[in-house]
């Protein structure tokens, strides 16, 4: 079996991954960070949830292709997020919870714009999200993989 990578910061990692996690076609997902300044290589939760790295939280969905498109990941995304606000989802702020679609490839890229075009036809707000070349993923630590699968949506307040 062929597989791609998607990466997306949709806000705190958590929910997006359970999200994923449970969508058909979907192989792996991991949660950790990317997008931050090169000086800080793998960077801790706590050192990111400080805003000195500029990492944005992510999902890293490795899906089947023939199970599920990229165009299908994209319609998640933009369904279970608030786009419009710039560093911020719900009561969770800082530059850590920013909307990004990281793109591995050229077709992901222009697939990532003219989503984003439909999607803006939906919001009476600018959508904030950027759309950028994906960098070195960082794995988050053990105890964020699966959060939610572990605990349930109660263990978090934002839920």
């Amino acid at each position: 079996m062929k597989t791609e990578k998607a990466t997306f910061a949709m806000g705190c990692f958590w929910k997006p991954d359970l999200i994923f996690s449970k969508t058909l076609g979907v192989v792996k997902t991991e949660v950790g960070f990317m997008g931050g300044f090169k000086i800080f290589r793998n960077p801790s939760y706590t050192l990111v949830c400080t805003g000195a790295t500029n990492h944005a939280e992510v999902v890293q969905v490795t899906f089947d292709p023939k199970k599920i498109s990229y165009k299908k990941l994209l319609k998640i995304f933009w369904g279970n997020h608030n786009p419009t606000t710039k560093n911020r989802q719900g009561f969770d702020i800082g530059t850590q919870y920013r909307s990004v679609i990281f793109y591995h490839n050229e077709r992901q890229k222009k697939e990532a714009e003219e989503s984003k075009k439909e999607a803006q036809k939906r919001f009476k707000k600018k959508i904030a999200t950027e759309i950028l070349k994906a960098p070195e993923f960082y794995l988050a630590e053990k105890y964020h993989q699966k959060y939610l699968e572990k605990r349930g949506l109660a263990s978090c307040p934002v839920y």
